[in-house]
């Protein structure tokens, strides 16, 4: 007859030590892979919108093309095609700026 208790503790795991640097191992790949390149994007997307200056061609995240008439601290006022808008900073994509052909009757 056979003794599951000698099966049981041939097959227990050698060492609690391996599973350590596996966690530690996925922790590091899940900084360098997702969060540090995250985090890079956001800081060039601040450092974008606090630059902004009056006459920048600009994109909305709504897709409105248009031309930075007046800049504060949260807003940024644009010129359209038909009119002036205002937008907060947060809604100006940082993918970069509209190019001219996009804004022909924005001036």
């Amino acid at each position: 007859m056979l003794d599951f208790n000698f099966i049981l503790a041939q097959a227990a795991p050698a060492g609690g030590g391996s599973t350590l640097i596996f966690i530690f191992g996925t922790m590091l790949v899940f900084y360098f892979f997702i969060m540090r390149p995250q985090l890079k994007k956001q800081k060039e997307a601040r450092k974008f919108r606090e630059n902004i200056a009056k006459g920048d061609k600009v994109v909305t995240v709504g897709g409105i093309h248009g031309k930075v008439l007046d800049v504060n601290d949260k807003t940024a006022i644009l010129q359209v095609a038909k009119g002036e808008i205002r937008v907060d900073l947060a809604g100006i994509s940082s993918d970069g700026a509209a190019d001219g052909e996009a804004i022909k009757n924005a001036g």
